[in-house]
């Protein structure tokens, strides 16, 4: 864990979600969805707190969590910034396979938008999720982020130098075989866990979550460029509207779903 946190304390996580926000945008669509009207949320491994201010500004008691303590901080700096602070319930650094701090069925529903790209164990996978679930009232939604083995399997092969040890026909059956992922170089993104698509459900599933949906965070548009994007922007508020409407409900279908880096499983507590 000690690499995961040095690497947290100076990648700009936030800046990341700037840079790619098909994905923010994909997934804060199916959150508010699929949230009851009202409620107190928890957001574990929340980052520096997009989501959790996104949702506050919805009207939503959140609390929110993080493994970084760094993070947690830059969270409770950005949510003062957008003056939200006051609508949060707590600012805590815990780890998601150890949520003792809060009560059984303490929230209304829970979001894990991190945790699961990092427990490369089976045992720290399964603990993460009782956790989960215990802290969700029953009924409640949950939405938990996954790492596609396919995707990072083909992004390793078209860029094999940006991802060591994956640069090697060895390496790469390797990874495929245990999605374990922990890269050659210091300071690069490291200590992962990429899932098959078709073990996500029965995962959670096994843990007393009934399976909703499974997307795709980047829909069709993840790999679309600053032109591109602009070209359906210019062509008026109204169509580009039409356009996003197009987007998301293509985030819903199965086919698309190996292809995608970032997968978001929404479930609920049985």
């Amino acid at each position: 864990m000690e690499q995961i946190l040095k690497y947290y304390d100076s990648f700009d996580e936030w800046g990341r979600l700037d840079r790619e926000p098909i994905e923010f945008m994909v997934n804060l669509h199916h959150i508010q969805k699929n949230l009851p009207p009202k409620g107190r949320i928890l957001d574990i491994g929340a980052g520096p707190g997009k989501y959790s201010i996104a949702l506050s500004e919805l009207g939503y008691e959140v609390n929110l969590a993080d493994l970084t303590p760094k993070l947690v901080e830059m969270a409770k700096l950005k949510a003062r910034e957008a003056g939200v602070l006051e609508r949060f319930n707590g600012f805590h650094v815990v780890d998601a396979r150890d949520m003792s701090s809060f009560k059984d069925e303490q929230f209304d529903a829970c979001l894990m938008l991190g945790p699961m790209y990092h427990l490369q164990t089976e045992e720290d996978r399964s603990k993460a999720i009782r956790e989960l679930h215990r802290v969700t009232k029953k009924g409640g939604p949950v939405f938990v982020a996954f790492m596609s083995r396919l995707k990072h399997l083909t992004t390793s092969m078209m860029f094999p130098g940006a991802w060591k040890p994956n640069d090697t026909s060895q390496g790469l059956a390797d990874f495929l075989a245990s999605g374990i992922f922990n890269h050659s170089d210091e300071g690069r993104f490291t200590g992962a866990y990429y899932f098959d698509i078709d073990e996500i459900n029965p995962l959670m599933e096994a843990h007393g979550l009934k399976s909703v949906k499974l997307i795709s965070s980047e829909s069709v548009a993840g790999s679309m460029n600053t032109e591109q994007w602009n070209y359906w922007r210019q062509r008026g508020e109204e169509e580009f509207g039409q356009v996003m409407q197009i987007v998301m409900k293509a985030s819903e279908s199965p086919y698309i779903l190996g292809a995608a880096s970032h997968l978001l499983y929404i479930g609920e507590k049985q």
